[in-house]
């Protein structure tokens, strides 16, 4: 007889375990076993009966995990590794209580070390997988780059995220990569096309730094830690793809070598000379050194894959606005005042074919003075400019985000030095939902993008016509000489249709009225009642849901709604109004 197996050993009660059980089975503490997961990538899970899962005790919520996952961890060599630092630590505590210093000299530099690098091939079997999964990494690496070095965050992972993301961005400046820009109050918001993937990141603003008191900055570094590794790896795959070499460095310079001199001044120097040439990198204004020179591009013929003329016209008309964005800003030459973000700008202007330098007094690596006479733009966020060049336009840093999202050179005019600049719109806001408020600035730009496309389909539509009256005049000409030898076999019947037609005189002809017709009115009704009979084909259980979409829908048109007539009152009250004449006294 077949032993019959106990309640809560089968099904969702045994899929799970709890953090306290998981623990108890890798013996590992809290603080080691949050590590492991957060590198292996194990988090907990939600279970569709709570009850069961926790054995029937639903009074408190517990923190479940799935048990093959914590089976999969047991493997995991890494844990040994854990064990051993704190052997280690034992270790070395006994030492230093005993006063043993040599002792203790010996067991730090044999610490206990391990690397990720089989974890990051693990968890990213293709390099596809990485980079679909590089937004977070980003987003943490460029926030640890601008943290200072505290004993919550240490120098060494500061240095680390501020190299690796100059990398980052030296790879999409080679790559012309970037597609939109947005700045905001949390920070600078970049999207680029890496490898036919969108990766969306955000900087933050530099300011100064205030430690929050509701995050574990220690739970954060374990992340930060993970991410690290990661972007080394596919740093070092993007560079390579680009014939860039890696570590970067600039072209036309050879780095110096790690090489201790033969004394201790030369030491010294070739370290001040790394320094120099590290910074020089890091201004992200200058092109690296490449070991294999890009060949000429020769253009190829447009061989349609399938019988979708729109939809390849549309990736050809896409191409071409993307071919055109990358070289926005070439041959134009940008000169930065002291007072505007650095980083952001240059690495906006050089993503998209531009120069651009700043004072040498502001930062290491310019590399032309505001006297060239070859700068065709400076960007400075002051009311005024004293000493201003002839030949060259000053603006706001806000005409370089505009162009980039709009994938052309803006009139400088609209965002001159002291100027009201138009309202920054967001690029990231692609599909609205049917009610969503839109702002009338954005409905101006689609307006306007709107009558573009019909004055370029009217065009196309005109020489269309053309081509066809050519050919409708060559068919007429052979439709002339084909009539002339019909005609006489048609004469004999026209005498027999006259007599017919001498009959049909004598009846009455009224002259008949011209019925009008609505055209927008029927459209609108049968669109009515089609959207109504598509109303009635919803299923019986979907209706709930779909009752649901309908109150969310028309919540948002009346905040819409509210949000137009808020916006109405304050262009009335902030709108100047005209000063009314006054009348001469006698």
């Amino acid at each position: 007889m077949v032993p019959r197996k106990k309640k809560y050993e089968t099904g969702e009660a045994a899929a799970f375990l709890t953090r306290k059980q998981a623990m108890a089975k890798l013996q590992l503490n809290l603080k080691d076993f949050r590590r492991l997961c957060i590198l292996k990538g194990v988090f907990p899970r939600e279970p569709k009966n709570r009850r069961r899962a926790q054995k029937g005790n639903a009074s408190t919520v517990k923190t479940l995990y799935l048990e093959k996952d914590i089976r999969f961890l047991l493997h995991e060599p890494i844990v040994w590794k854990f064990r051993d630092f704190k052997v280690f630590l034992k270790k070395l505590k006994k030492a230093q209580e005993k006063k043993n210093w040599g002792q203790a000299k010996r067991l730090q530099s044999n610490k206990p070390k391990y690397s990720l690098d089989h974890i990051v091939r693990e968890r990213y079997p293709t390099f596809v997988d990485a980079i679909r999964d590089l937004e977070d990494c980003l987003c943490l690496c460029f926030l640890y780059s601008t943290f200072p070095r505290t004993n919550k965050t240490p120098v060494e992972m500061v240095e680390l995220c501020r190299r690796l993301t100059v990398e980052f961005m030296h790879y999409v400046i080679e790559a012309r990569a970037l597609r939109k820009v947005f700045c905001s109050i949390k920070g600078y918001y970049f999207q680029a096309d890496v490898k036919g993937q969108t990766v969306t990141w955000i900087v933050p603003h530099n300011f100064g730094y205030r430690a929050p008191a509701q995050v574990d900055m220690r739970l954060m570094s374990v992340f930060t830690e993970f991410y690290t590794t990661m972007l080394g790896f596919v740093n070092f795959r993007l560079f390579n793809s680009m014939n860039l070499t890696y570590p970067p460095k600039l072209q036309g310079l050879q780095m110096t070598g790690t090489s201790q001199g033969k004394n201790k001044g030369e030491g010294e120097g070739e370290g001040s000379t790394r320094v120099q040439e590290e910074e020089r990198v890091f201004a992200l204004n200058q092109s690296l050194h490449r070991t294999v020179l890009p060949e000429e591009t020769v253009e190829m013929d447009n061989i349609p894959i399938t019988d979708d003329n729109a939809s390849m016209e549309a990736a050809r008309k896409e191409a071409e606005a993307v071919e055109a964005q990358t070289k926005l800003f070439k041959g134009l030459k940008f000169f930065l005042g002291r007072e505007v973000p650095r980083e952001p700008l240059v690495f906006m202007i050089r993503s998209m074919g531009g120069e651009v330098s700043w004072d040498a007094t502001v930062a290491p690596g310019s590399t032309y003075q505001e006297s060239d006479e070859r700068i065709t733009h400076h960007i400075a966020d002051r009311n005024q400019i004293p000493d201003k060049k002839l030949g060259r336009f000053y603006v706001q840093p806000q005409w370089i985000f505009d162009s980039i999202n709009r994938r052309s050179k803006l009139n400088e005019k609209h965002y001159a030095i002291g100027e009201t600049l138009p309202p920054h719109l967001s690029p990231f806001i692609a599909d609205r939902r049917v009610g969503d408020y839109v702002p009338p600035e954005e409905k101006n730009l689609a307006e306007q993008d709107n009558a573009e496309k019909q004055d370029n389909e009217a065009d196309e539509g005109e020489d269309e016509e053309e081509n066809e009256e050519e050919s409708e005049e060559d068919e007429e000409e052979g439709e002339e000489e084909s009539e002339e030898g019909e005609g006489e076999e048609e004469s004999g019947e026209e005498e027999e249709e006259s007599g017919e037609e001498k009959e049909n005189e004598a009846e009455e002809v009224k002259v008949g009225t011209k019925e009008k017709v609505d055209r927008k009115a029927e459209k609108q009704l049968q669109e009515t009642e089609e959207y109504r009979l598509r109303e009635m084909m919803v299923p019986r259980k979907h209706r709930g849901l779909y009752k649901s979409m309908m109150k969310n829908r028309k919540r948002r048109i009346n905040e819409s709604k509210n949000l137009e007539r808020k916006r109405e009152k304050w262009d009335k009250d902030n709108t100047p109004q005209p000063k009314k004449a006054k009348k001469a006294k006698l």
